[in-house]
């Protein structure tokens, strides 16, 4: 069965509220081998929200309605449910009881407002709401379930947890949903599809999803099949034909970042790595720490914004600054060889360029970011030419600077 996701709320739709209800919901949707195939964020409109619960009745077999059941005029989940099913609304005394016996516990006074929150839709079942006023509703339509839970997350949880869970499992199909998720560097993401598309588009089932971000293209595969074994053995089948393809540009299997590969890597071989930085402002070092036990691997970085810093902290000659300027392979090489010197660590990676919006020349305009890596024996230096603003240069240039570490690690 595929499920919709229908999030009623203004509030929504501004910058300063997110929807994490509809997150939450899939993850649950899906250990019950439930795909999740439509999210929608809809403003308190009766008519909006109508079409759009007609519209989804159409295509799925379990709609979800989160929000929109309190007792002000803009919650109109209850009026907008009803009329999308064509059924009315009948007041229920007993769910009116309840709720003022919660306010009397609070020492409240009910307002008569809250009397809106004791309706419920025709020939719908009531979902207890012990966390809040808002009763929940379950509505049989057809073999196939709408339901309404509450906007709070704390009364959303509880009422799927307590009531809605259970009631789901017993009309559903048993499926189950395994997920593989992969992680490539060193490509971008239309290189990537050309080379795995001849073997994801033979299959319907697992559903291949690629999905993009500055220098880190993640793959998810979802099989959906009646036990776990076969969706993991259907899995296999299609990731033992990927990898090949995909080569050393597969670096995570468990859904790792790079940086946590890197730091495991050289702790594995008791190795050590500092950085001198210059366009990515400390980047590189941030995600390098960010890793728990990174300690044991990382030693130090320096940042070196001036041409006087790099010259009196790394040791960067005048002349090589004068004749080939801060953005270039030379002062990449030496800012590597500065690095590694001073700290001891067995590699160095520096990163220097032109990160924009100003900067850059004809020969290295803005974008350019020159990545160098020393060690012991030998050094290199990478130019890249990146695109984008100054923040989606910035993460690039970090990505591809511990991408070639990880390159050079797993060739050493």
């Amino acid at each position: 069965m595929n499920a919709e996701i229908l999030a009623v709320g203004s509030e929504l739709l501004t910058p300063q509220k997110l929807d994490t209800n509809s997150l939450w919901l899939t993850q649950e949707l899906n250990d019950l081998g439930v795909e999740v195939v439509q999210k929608m964020v809809i403003g308190d409109d009766r008519a909006r929200l109508s079409d759009a619960v007609a519209a989804a009745l159409k295509r799925s077999e379990i709609v979800i309605i989160t929000g929109g059941l309190g007792p002000t005029e803009d919650d109109v989940t209850r009026d907008a449910v009803a009329a999308a099913l064509g059924r009315g609304l009948q007041f229920r005394q007993d769910l009116c009881d309840a709720i003022a016996a919660r306010f009397a516990r609070m020492k409240r006074k009910m307002a008569e407002n809250n009397t809106r929150q004791a309706f419920l839709i025709d020939g719908a079942d009531p979902l207890d709401n012990d966390r809040g006023t808002a009763p929940g509703q379950w509505i049989a339509v057809d073999g196939r379930a709408v339901i309404l839970l509450p906007g709070p997350p704390g009364e959303l949880k509880r009422v799927w947890e307590q009531q809605v869970r259970e009631r789901l499992l017993a009309m559903l199909p048993k499926l189950v949903i395994r997920t593989l998720f992969w992680r490539v560097a060193g490509m971008g993401e239309s290189d990537l599809d050309q080379l795995i598309a001849p073997v994801y588009t033979k299959y319907s089932n697992p559903v291949t999803t690629i999905l993009a971000a500055a220098g880190d293209i993640q793959i998810h595969l979802r099989a959906r099949c009646a036990t776990a074994a076969e969706a993991e053995a259907l899995l296999s089948e299609v990731a033992g034909q990927m990898e090949p393809l995909l080569g050393d540009r597969l670096y995570s299997k468990d859904g790792r970042g790079l940086e946590e590969h890197v730091i495991a890597m050289l702790r594995e071989r008791k190795q050590t790595v500092c950085v001198a930085e210059s366009a990515t402002g400390g980047l590189v070092a941030q995600r390098l720490t960010s890793v728990p036990g990174s300690s044991h691997a990382f030693v130090g970085g320096f940042l070196t914004y001036t041409d006087e810093v790099k010259r009196t902290v790394l040791g960067v000659s005048d002349a090589v600054l004068a004749n080939y300027g801060a953005v270039s392979e030379p002062v990449a090489h030496a800012m590597a060889e500065g690095a590694r010197e001073r700290f001891g660590a067995d590699y160095a990676i520096s990163v220097t360029g032109f990160a924009g919006p100003e900067g850059g020349t004809e020969e290295n305009p803005v974008g350019t970011v020159y990545v160098g890596l020393a060690a012991r024996d030998a050094a290199i230096v990478k130019r890249f030419q990146f695109p984008g603003d100054r923040a989606r240069v910035r993460t690039f240039a970090a990505q591809w600077a511990l991408d070639l570490l990880r390159r050079t690690l797993l060739e050493d």
